[in-house]
């Protein structure tokens, strides 16, 4: 595992490309022309299941053909991925995959076989990642008696075992508990935030995206209908404000309506005034002052990953 502590998000290269990028399953178009320039840092692939989220992966790693277009991975080709760039690539897939009767360790231990380390190194790097992931006590069981949160931690440690410089996590939290759920997500934001490593987290769940990544990559029936930084698209809305009075509410609202602010919503004391003449606030303090309330708190309104992602989603379907 990488031990730098920059954050990868300022790469100047892409982690990943696409140029127009389709794929078929049969008559069916699974991906329609996807073209984005991912860069790094901590990216989620998000979109309602069916969306195309796993196909792109598997796509990006080379295990399912692209029918047209062009994609590149840490600058390489994947039409000719071959296993330079495998060795750089940890995959978590949503299905588990590991052979009955294998203890935790020599689980983590085959994948670092299989991509290519000498036996020494794959048992150090195996009992490191373990570490990692939280299962040092539990790495001599049999992952068959494993728990879905211990199955989990150790596909994460067994895509990590290589040190890979790009991680794909398809549904991460998938099964968790709350507490479970919380610290999957507090190693996912280690290892893209602190630990230098591109992460790709594929999920249908919002709250995790918002938690741990820098930008989104949203989905829907196989076709890109957002791609965007988590600042800029969960925004405060300038023509908005939220106000808290103190005094008679029904006067303030005429008064409001009287200097051309809408009142959209109301709850006693809680105001959601849209404003006119770009965002002036003005109006309002007029408002207030001429039907005698005092106004305790002024705030944009904010809008939500979940209500922008919605909204998308919403305009595309």
């Amino acid at each position: 595992m990488s031990s730098g502590t920059t954050d990868p998000a300022g790469s100047a290269e892409p982690i990943i490309a696409l140029e127009a990028l389709s794929v078929m399953y049969g008559a069916r178009k699974a991906l329609d022309a996807l073209t984005v320039d991912v860069e790094g840092g901590a990216i989620g692939l998000l979109g309602p299941n069916g969306a195309g989220k796993s196909t792109l992966i598997k796509t990006l790693l080379g295990l399912v053909p692209l029918t047209e277009g062009r994609a590149t991975v840490l600058g390489h080709d994947v039409e000719h991925i071959g296993r330079t760039l495998r060795r750089r690539i940890g995959y978590m897939p949503e299905r588990d995959a590991m052979f009955p009767g294998l203890t935790g360790f020599q689980a983590t231990r085959y994948a670092g076989l299989l991509a290519g380390m000498p036996d020494a190194a794959a048992r150090r790097r195996a009992h490191e990642v373990l570490l990692f992931a939280g299962l040092e006590e539990e790495r001599y069981r049999d992952v068959g008696g494993y728990s879905t949160g211990m199955r989990q931690r150790v596909k994460l440690a067994q895509a990590l075992v290589h040190d890979p410089d790009l991680l794909f996590l398809d549904e991460p939290t998938n099964g968790l508990d709350p507490k479970g759920r919380a610290e999957m997500l507090d190693l996912i934001d280690l290892l893209a935030h602190h630990k230098g490593i591109h992460v790709v987290l594929s999920t249908h769940l919002l709250r995790d995206v918002e938690e741990v990544c820098d930008a989104v990559v949203v989905l829907q029936g196989g076709r890109m209908v957002r791609h965007e930084r988590l600042d800029s698209l969960a925004r405060n809305t300038p023509d908005a404000c939220m106000v808290r009075i103190v005094g008679d509410g029904a006067r303030f609202r005429s008064a409001c309506e009287q200097r051309g602010l809408t009142v959209s919503a109301e709850d006693e004391r809680d105001f959601e005034l849209h404003l006119t003449s770009g965002g002036d606030t003005g109006p309002v303090f007029a408002a207030a002052q001429a039907s005698e309330v005092i106004v305790r708190e002024l705030r944009p309104v904010r809008v939500s990953l979940e209500d922008a992602i919605i909204d998308v989603l919403g305009d595309d379907g």
